[in-house]
């Protein structure tokens, strides 16, 4: 039976279940997302071969639920989370990667499934041993007609995402920085926003927990969450909400002391 409540519950904090951390290239990403202990990073782009890390190598979209299946097996094993941070890296490898799982997705439906199969020379399709049609692996989602093809690949970059987020206690989404044209009150301004195409970004950064901008200042790296000025920075965890947080530093010798306890409590 629902009980309705009589006065407001307290303001609760938490760390987030998906954070997304964006910036630009070498603002100190890849050094922060290694220096977190208990941190699974599934490298999309061997981008870790410099630092000492706990990862994976993933080029497709099978061997994300390859990846996904092995950690929730691990974790049934420990019985609890195998590891406390899960970080996909990045983004915009990830959303290229989930093209062919996006051209699946269309293929399943009444309206594509005749598209995006292989062709000989003649305009017959290529079959398999057993008879089946064989997917093109270049079919691409995103030239179909009138856009129609984006909502298929939204679908197939959330389900890359939404599989992990139950099997740790905080999933981390890497993300490179671009600048998009809006229009705020009738004046074209540029934004600060995750790379993502088309409305993928957005959305994926309104189910996010916080959305952080790593940068540097001189030897000082920063991850802000204030909002405004024209970026998605922002959080809904009471400790992250409008801060701008120092979380490294580095020494005369270019070596670089991460502190990331502001950030997870």
């Amino acid at each position: 039976m629902i009980v309705l409540p009589t006065e407001r519950k307290k303001a609760e904090n938490y760390n987030p279940s998906l954070l997304v951390l964006f910036g630009k290239p070498k603002s100190g990403k890849s050094t922060l997302m290694a220096a977190l202990d208990s941190n699974l990073i599934i490298d999309l782009e061997n981008g870790y071969r410099a630092l000492s890390v706990m990862d994976i190598q993933v080029r497709s979209a099978e061997q994300m639920f390859e990846a996904a299946k092995a950690i929730e097996i691990e974790n049934t094993k420990v019985g609890k989370f195998a590891y406390r941070f899960i970080t996909i890296d990045n983004a915009t490898r990830l959303e290229e990667m989930s093209l062919p799982y996006a051209a699946h997705l269309y293929r399943s439906t009444a309206m594509g499934q005749g598209w995006g199969f292989l062709k000989d020379t003649t305009g017959k399709p290529v079959k398999d041993k057993f008879g089946k049609s064989v997917p093109d692996p270049k079919a691409d989602v995103r030239l179909l007609p009138n856009g129609a093809g984006y909502l298929y690949l939204r679908q197939a970059v959330r389900k890359m995402i939404d599989m992990f987020r139950p099997l740790c206690e905080t999933l981390i989404l890497v993300a490179h920085v671009k600048d998009k044209q809006i229009k705020k009150e009738g004046e074209e301004l540029s934004e600060m926003s995750v790379d993502l195409a088309g409305k993928l970004g957005d959305i994926i950064c309104g189910e996010a927990d916080a959305i952080g901008y790593i940068y540097r200042e001189g030897k000082k790296t920063f991850i802000s969450f204030e909002g405004g000025d024209n970026t998605i920075r922002e959080a809904r965890p009471l400790h992250l909400r409008g801060k701008k947080i120092q979380v490294a530093e580095s020494d005369a010798d270019n070596d670089v002391k991460v502190d990331m306890s502001k950030i997870f409590i």
